[in-house]
């Protein structure tokens, strides 16, 4: 699929013409372009072929004829031109928060700094506060920007690895004589960051599987071959690695390279007490192979429940696995409707019918619109006079649609001071209040505190939204205290979200542990934006699962007279 090429080269464009000074509805449109073709679940080379371009919103005539000339030719005019007109270095340095275009184009004439490398260089020689208007906290927190790069650098969001892995998986399940396969590693472990992939195959034509596998569509380069395991690059640059293992060690090896080091080194601890050695070929009792077919045959041989691999991290789950004391993880099963979902009321790209409608075809009994309020302008946030009528879209809807609710929400914005973005008079008439910080992220941590705790205390919020602002490769989470936060949620019966979009994954799995274990609720919320956003659900499971949450910590696995009457029972 070329989707992310093309979502690639829209970001390119529209870099350079922020650091051209171009028209900002221009180079909008091109960031908004990108962002609904990195969501899309069909390969636009398809859509491009069927001549359905222009369905994709935000998608006109002339965006729609530069995809057409990048997928005939790997580029465009228009794009090339663009690029002779600045260094090709200052698109690096824009992928770095906390430096915009202005500060970009600044530094290129003051200091001649065209590239990431000439900038750490000026940092280490301290010429950036030598430029009028740049301060000792801009200078650290660019610092911090480029540490941010390279570990996005070095690793990718779940969301992305999972992306990746799609189509090996898709064609290793065409592949005749493969028997059974599945993905290992920190993505098996829907670890929030990802290295690379790693595949494990059963066959017994292993020099035939891996042959197939290094010449799968998605391959750009071959790193390594051999009989039974390769290592290959794809064209985004990430290392995807297939061993073939035979089928009665599959259970050892998926548990050895699932991980984590640290799980597997108790687990091999406990195995020598009982006599026994454990690695990727199996359980054995001097030479005789005892277990190793599968996981679970290998953990009743240890005495100890199984251990989901989102739990396997040795944070305390050996101990509850061998008293039996593990928690029943929630399941994407037991997800009644989707907390957190914007319609083109505000900043989304699909209308709320269009949104409904998804969540229905997904079995879901609700889902909460919850379009942005009026302070935020950029996301064309609602002022009064738009809810209302909103307001009497949804009833109208809810009116038609059978066994199913649209709950009329909002995302209100907390204020500088901690006051909310509507009256009281107008929250009370919502069905469910989503809060959340858009602005002041570089707050004291006794200001942004207060603004959290003080939405908490509002008897009609009910959801804590995105609630450390964190966003991957981008900025660091908020300094707030979270355990007073988790403190004050608990006591006024508010939700936290798990905010289950790609870049945030906010709560992350150790917030949603300790958040469960002082008795806060949680929301999963996709923050969709179109309908396609709504498939991350399955993210903000695995984080809640690795935070070690069950079917009762979460808000939205009630139904939805349940869920209506446990949001109304605020204590403040």
């Amino acid at each position: 699929m070329k989707n992310q090429e093309v979502a690639r080269l829209f970001r390119d464009i529209a870099d350079i013409l922020q650091i051209k000074g171009a028209n900002p509805f221009r180079i909008r449109a091109y960031q908004k372009a990108a962002q609904n073709i990195e969501s899309l679940s069909e390969d636009i080379a398809q859509i491009s072929e069927e001549g359905r371009l222009t369905s994709i919103p935000g998608i006109g005539k002339d965006l729609s004829e530069g995809i057409e000339e990048f997928l005939a030719t790997g580029t465009t005019r228009a794009f090339e031109e663009l690029k002779k007109s600045i260094p090709l270095g200052l698109l690096e340095l824009l992928s770095i928060p906390s430096l915009g275009p202005k500060t970009a184009k600044l530094f290129y004439e003051q200091l001649g700094i065209k590239d990431l490398k000439g900038l750490q260089d000026a940092l280490r020689k301290g010429k950036l506060t030598q430029l009028y208007g740049i301060k000792e906290k801009t200078v650290a927190n660019i610092a911090k920007g480029i540490e941010l790069i390279k570990m996005g650098k070095e690793r990718m969001t779940l969301a992305k690895a999972l992306e990746a892995a799609r189509p090996f998986l898709a064609a290793l399940e065409q592949l005749a004589g493969v028997e059974k396969f599945a993905y290992a590693g920190s993505l098996r472990r829907c670890r929030e960051t990802v290295r690379d992939i790693d595949i494990l195959v059963v066959s017994r034509d292993p020099a035939g599987v891996i042959g197939s596998f290094v010449k799968l569509e998605p391959v750009a380069d071959i790193l390594a071959k051999g009989t039974t395991k390769s290592a290959v690059r794809t064209r985004e640059g990430i290392q995807v690695d297939c061993r073939v293992v035979e089928k009665k060690s599959f259970g050892a090896a998926l548990l050895y390279f699932t991980g984590s080091k640290n799980f597997n080194i108790r687990l091999r601890q406990m195995a020598i007490k009982k006599g026994l050695k454990i690695n990727e070929y199996g359980v054995f009792k001097g030479e005789k192979l005892v277990a190793g077919k599968s996981e679970e045959e290998i953990f009743r041989l240890l005495g100890m429940q199984y251990v989901e691999p989102e739990l396997r991290e040795d944070s305390g789950e050996i101990e509850a696995a061998l008293g039996g004391s593990l928690p029943r993880l929630i399941a994407p099963s037991d997800i009644k409707g989707d907390l957190h979902a914007h319609s083109q009321w505000s900043d989304g790209q699909n209308s709320i019918e269009e949104m409904a409608e998804a969540a229905m075809r997904k079995g879901y009994s609700y889902l909460a619109i919850t379009d942005h309020s009026q302070g935020l302008v950029v996301a064309n946030g609602l002022n009064e006079q738009a809810l209302k009528k909103k307001k009497r879209q949804i009833d109208k809807l809810n009116a038609r649609i059978k066994k199913f609710r649209i709950l009329f929400a909002t995302e209100v914005d907390i204020r500088s001071d901690g006051s909310l973005d509507y009256p009281d008079r107008v929250l009370a008439q919502f069905d469910l209040v989503v809060a959340a910080i858009h602005s002041g992220f570089k707050q004291p941590r006794h200001q942004l505190t207060h603004r959290l705790l003080s939405a908490c205390r509002s008897p009609y919020v009910h959801i804590i939204a995105h609630p450390t602002g964190r966003l991957f490769c981008v900025r660091d989470a908020y300094d707030a205290d979270m355990e007073a936060l988790f403190k004050e949620a608990a006591e006024t019966n508010t939700a936290l979200e798990v905010n289950a979009y790609p870049n945030r994954m906010d709560l992350n799995d150790a917030h949603c542990r300790r958040a469960g274990e002082m008795g806060v609720r949680l929301a999963i919320g996709t923050d969709a934006h179109d309908i396609e956003h709504l498939d991350g659900m399955s993210l903000g499971v695995s984080i809640c699962r690795r935070g070690w949450l069950e079917k009762k910590n979460v808000l939205n696995a009630l139904d939805t007279d349940t869920l209506l009457r446990t949001i109304k029972r605020k204590k403040v």
